[in-house]
């Protein structure tokens, strides 16, 4: 491991900085055990550094964190890290001895993702749900055989990957294979991954082998009827998402300073969901970002409802809401609420409020985002009529068995309120199935879900030990 990034050019100002603050952290004796961890979070708005030590007792214990501006519209992700590392050190007060180095990011804006299988309620929607628990922004499902509108308008999009899906196994091939062809006839220089039917995979290696585009194969993400199968499909996702993150301005030389995967935030967060789950319980967390929101939902639901979902849905779910960040996208949250009385003040909207109005506006757009991602996110009952009668059924994640609702992002966790924005949405079961009244409330007040997910490619059970401490003393 390289123990400083490489100088930054000269117009930059604070590149001495960078490679003294990287120096200042890196050097020190030896660890047999590597007892000192630092992550790095590279965001859209805002980047965070952690320090942790790994205790005898098992659990990590969280030293210092520091932050600052992200810094891609200098040309160099690094000067925000610099800033962030120096932040960290003042509140530290004091060198760490060598660490492992742990990075996540969403500041490339995360890979546009187009998706295509057979039909809505299947294979589409299954390699859906696995592109967005790897990090991936899906920008276009399609089911079937595609059209030239389609394919005019995949064009347009432009997206970093596209996933071809399709077939339970030893089911339909034909369709898959002419949706291979077209897509080959689109001559994109970016990855395609298959995960359909994998007895037609040494056709689908036949039609791409003299393509400019890289084919990657993952297992079926619907291998049987009413089986979702997103894990493979997820860490091929993560592969890509590793090659597309070096776009951004200097990730280059962040890439250099750790030996592990640079995940997509999104993905760090729902390991964090999934760890947190199987020692506390069934889990909601609600990510509120600059430029998104993510949910993320870890639970099966309640037995009550089982009989009425008529869609299969992951266990560990995540959706983002492209158009609910509260900087980037504020003007989009005014829209939707049609509460136009904010509309003036988003002229003052800051990425880190500093004064009474400035935080007043980002609690109303925190509490504006969390209402509508919820309701994208949660499932929904439907009155059918049938000719023996009218039932309920239900379609989406049902989530009146989550036992504990998680707020993360600085929006929610670092503004007065966050606690009742969240208790608002415990209602139970009604039009939505929502948590209910009796969840616990858990805000993570220093922003640790996503680099606990990181460390957890590495260390899950000392993840697991750690939120169990904090949850005992943390819960409200």
């Amino acid at each position: 491991m390289p123990h400083h990034i490489p100088g930054l050019p000269d117009r930059n100002p604070n590149h001495i900085n960078m490679h003294q603050t990287i120096l200042k952290i890196m050097t020190g004796s030896e660890l047999s055990n590597h007892s000192h961890f630092l992550t790095v979070e590279i965001g859209s708005t805002i980047t965070k550094v952690n320090a942790f030590t790994l205790e005898k007792e098992g659990y990590f214990r969280h030293q210092a964190q520091g932050f600052s501006a992200t810094s891609i519209a200098l040309g160099d992700v690094t000067v925000g890290v610099n800033a962030a590392i120096a932040n960290l050190e003042s509140r530290f007060g004091k060198s760490m001895a060598k660490p492992l180095i742990y990075v996540n990011s969403s500041a490339a804006g995360g890979l546009r993702m187009t998706v295509h299988g057979l039909t809505t309620s299947m294979t589409a929607r299954a390699a859906r749900e696995a592109a967005l628990g790897a990090g991936a922004i899906v920008k276009k499902v399609t089911a079937g055989l595609l059209d030239q509108v389609d394919l005019d308008e995949i064009r347009s999009l432009k997206p970093n990957i596209i996933l071809l899906a399709g077939g339970v196994e030893y089911g339909e091939k034909h369709i898959v294979l002419q949706n291979a062809e077209l897509l080959k006839s689109l001559d994109l220089n970016i990855p395609i991954v298959y995960a359909g039917n994998s007895i037609i995979r040494p056709h689908i290696r036949k039609i791409f082998e003299n393509s400019s585009m890289q084919l990657l194969l993952a297992d079926n993400v619907f291998p049987v009827v009413d089986v979702l199968n997103i894990t493979p499909l997820r860490k091929v996702i993560h592969e890509v998402f590793n090659q597309h993150i070096i776009h951004a301005p200097g990730m280059q030389h962040i890439a250099e300073l750790t030996d592990f995967q640079i995940l997509p935030t999104p993905a760090a967060v729902l390991n964090s969901a999934e760890l947190f789950a199987e020692v506390l319980g069934d889990c909601l967390v609600i990510d509120v970002g600059g430029a998104t929101t993510d949910v993320h939902s870890v639970t099966n639901g309640s037995s009550e409802w089982m009989s009425k979902q008529i869609e299969p849905e992951p266990y560990a779910k995540r959706t983002v809401e492209g158009d609910l960040g509260v900087y980037v996208n504020a003007k989009n949250i005014v829209a939707l609420k049609q509460d136009f009385r904010w509309q003036s003040e988003l002229a003052h909207l800051q990425p880190i409020p500093h004064d009474p109005e400035e935080t007043q506006l980002t609690q109303w757009l925190c509490s504006a985002a969390v209402e509508i991602a919820i309701r994208r996110h949660a499932g929904q009952i439907y009155d059918q009529y049938t000719p023996s009668g009218k039932k309920q059924i239900l379609k989406g994640k049902d989530l009146s068995a989550v036992q504990w609702v998680i707020g993360t992002g600085g929006a929610l966790t670092r503004i007065a309120g966050g606690e009742e924005i969240l208790r608002s949405i415990c209602t139970g079961a009604g039009k939505f199935l929502l948590p209910p009244p009796t969840a616990a409330i858990w805000m993570d007040t220093d922003y640790l879900f996503s680099a606990l997910g990181t460390l957890a490619q590495t260390h899950p059970q000392a993840v697991k030990a750690t939120f169990q401490q904090k949850a005992e003393m943390e819960v409200v």
